[in-house]
């Protein structure tokens, strides 16, 4: 049977193998020049699979860095019994932070402080930077010391399932986000081949609501 027959199929195989989500650049690479689908296609069939997941325990989706299969909300509570080991906790002021950077991008660590009442301390800045990989300095603020300005990741919007920063939850004042009045997404997620912390985007979001301490 030839490989068009068999795409939707192939394309499963591929993104359920794969350790991390695939583009559609990535995904026609894989094909030979002559068995090579077009791009429209390709995305057709890529939405057959996600209606095809419809009665399924696990979905296709597309992030930040592609297509990736995860296993649904709804199964989560039962998905995470498969590990001993409990997730790990963060803490309030690291979702705090988190939570500004993604709202308020880009800022500085001084915008965050002004607001939290607090200093951010340096192990927040490594987790975020370099453990989890969920922020980057983008540049400089020209004002007096230039300091740095720092912004989400492709890499937080994967782990959240996001396709893009449109699609984070609305903050009813997005200037104001010290006394905003916000409304929680209910809304987790798991990869099937995740096997270390998971974080609820309402955590996110409701840590945006930040008082100052």
């Amino acid at each position: 049977m030839s490989i068009e027959m068999n795409l939707q199929a192939l394309l499963e195989a591929i993104l359920l193998a794969a350790a991390k989500p695939l583009t559609e650049e990535q995904l026609l690479n894989l094909f030979e020049e002559e068995e090579r689908p077009s791009i429209d296609i390709l995305r057709e069939t890529l939405n057959e699979l996600q209606n095809a997941c419809e009665m399924r325990g696990i979905e296709l989706i597309q992030v930040a860095n592609g297509y990736r299969f995860q296993v649904k909300q709804k199964w989560a509570p039962w998905v995470s019994k498969l590990w001993d080991e409990k997730p790990q906790k963060y803490s309030r002021a690291l979702l705090e932070t988190l939570a500004l950077i993604a709202y308020r991008q880009p800022v500085t660590r001084g915008e965050i402080e002004d607001i939290r009442g607090v200093a951010v301390s340096t192990s927040i800045f490594k987790t975020l930077l370099e453990d989890r990989e969920w922020i980057r300095m983008v540049g400089h603020k020209e004002v007096p010391g230039r300091p740095a300005l720092f912004a989400t990741t492709k890499g937080f919007l994967d782990y959240f399932g996001l396709k893009s920063l449109q699609e984070l939850p609305s903050l009813p004042d997005i200037m104001n986000l010290e006394t905003a009045n916000l409304e929680l997404l209910e809304k987790s997620l798991i990869e099937p081949q995740l096997t270390e912390e998971c974080l609820d985007m309402a955590e996110i979001v409701e840590m945006a609501d930040v008082e100052t301490e």
